[in-house]
This record gives structure tokens, sequence and C-alpha cells, in this order.
């Protein structure tokens, strides 16, 4: 990547390197929030670094001394920006192998695996599955109006929250404003298309991310959620097994 605006690649290696004061920081952050492309890249030279540096330090979980062994070896190399993308591959992979053996002596070859059984959704989605639940109490309640205007720039101004636009055909049914722990959220009931009862919720989580879209079944309901920037979003619905992927595409795309 070239220069572009006052930010260049050297600025972003300094930025994962930590090497920038706190007004740069702020300059790269601001660039990455419009550059969705170069935050998501950002984001997996940090997550690589922060994997070497568990393989370094946690005995428990990488547990052969040729594997921690060879993690320094690529935490050295790392400085040569030019060889990063090669080696970040391969690290990828190491770190794979040695969790593939960690689990098959812990377990036996067919026990379930470390990776598997720690994915744990992002705390977002248990606010938006009792946003979804809160709506849908609101619905049999003649007491509480719904509102129905879906204003995106309303939305935006009232809370610095950009609002995907909806797909042709959604019908809105409810929008509300809820708190959470950085700032509001936003929830809008809504029916696809394909008549399927859904939330749409928008929250600031704390950090700055690039992350694609995840799908979750849970119990009673299924959720497709991603995050933009310091923005995330969740896609709810209670019935399970629909698959929310597309759904949650369509409204991911209508950001750009």
């Amino acid at each position: 990547m070239n220069e572009t605006g006052t930010v260049v690649l050297n600025d972003l290696d300094a930025y994962v390197d930590n090497q920038l004061d706190a007004a740069g920081r702020l300059r790269v952050e601001n660039y990455l929030s419009s550059h969705p492309e170069d935050a998501a890249r950002v984001m997996a030279d940090l997550g690589m670094r922060t994997t070497l540096k568990l393989a370094l330090t946690d005995d428990a979980v990488h547990g052969r001394t040729e594997t921690r062994e060879a993690a320094r070896r690529l935490c050295a190399s790392l400085e040569s920006r030019r060889t990063f993308t090669a080696l970040r591959r391969v690290a990828a992979i190491a770190m794979l192998v040695s969790a593939g053996w960690f689990a098959n002596s812990s377990f036996g070859p067919f026990g379930p695996s470390e990776v598997n059984a720690s994915v744990q959704p992002p705390a977002l989605i248990e606010n938006a599955v009792r946003a979804h639940e809160t709506s849908l109490v609101r619905e049999k309640m003649p007491s509480q109006p719904e509102a129905r205007t879906y204003d995106r720039e309303d939305i935006r101004a009232a809370t610095a929250i950009v609002m995907p636009e909806l797909p042709k055909g959604w019908q809105v049914t409810d929008v509300q404003i809820f708190p959470s722990d950085y700032g509001p959220s936003v929830e809008a009931s809504m029916r696809t298309a394909d008549g399927i009862r859904v939330s749409l919720y928008a929250v600031r989580p704390g950090h700055f991310a690039v992350e694609p879209i995840k799908d979750m079944n849970m119990p009673k309901a299924e959720a497709a959620w991603w995050q933009i920037g310091d923005v995330a979003y969740a896609v709810v619905s209670s019935t399970t097994d629909i698959g929310l992927a597309d759904e949650a595409e369509l409204l991911k795309n209508s950001l750009y």
C-alpha cells in the first residue's frame, strides 16, 4: 500500500508495533475507520502478535518446547515487514498444529478440540437477544405503541450510530433505543421479504475492530453479527436454523 492521505505503510507497521504516540495512533485509527480492508489487515497483524505472545508464555496450552522456540524465532523475524505476510501464514499453521497435538494428547483422537470448545459469542449477542425478546413482549402490549419509522439520519444524529439501509421488501415494525456500557444502542424490529421476524441491533462494544460475519445457533435464537470500526451489528431471530448470514451480508454491504 502506498501513501494515502497522511497515513503510509510505515505508519500502519508502527501502529501494530505500538511505536506511535497518542496523536499518531488516533490519526491511524481515524484512517482505518474509513478503510475497512486496511483495518482488517491491521487487526490480523495484531491478532497474530497476540497469538505468538501466548505461545511464548502459556505452557499449559502450547506445551511442546519446539513450538515455543519456533514462536520465538517468528517474533524476531516479524521485525522485518518484507517477510511478515509469509511468516504470519507459517505461524498460523504452526499454532493450529500445536493446538491439534494438545487436544489429541488430552482427549484422544476423537475428543472435542480446544479451539471448538473455547469459541464464545461476543457480549453484544446476549444484549441483542434480550432486545429482541423485549420487542416481542412490546408487540403484544396495546399500552406500548410501536415506533415504525426507521429514520437512519435521525438515529445517527441522536446516537452517532450509522444504521444499514434495509433491503427491498423489509418492513419495520418497531424501533427502540436501549442503554449500553458505551452509550445508546439501537434495536429495530422488522420482517424480511420472506416474512421472517428479525431484530437488527447496533451498539458500540468499546473497542475498534473489523470483523467478518459470524453466524451462531442458540437454544432459542439464531444470530449473525459483524463489526465495522467502533460499531458492532447483529441480526437476531427467535426462529432457529434459518441461516441469517445472507441477511447480515445484505445489511453489511449497505454500510459501504
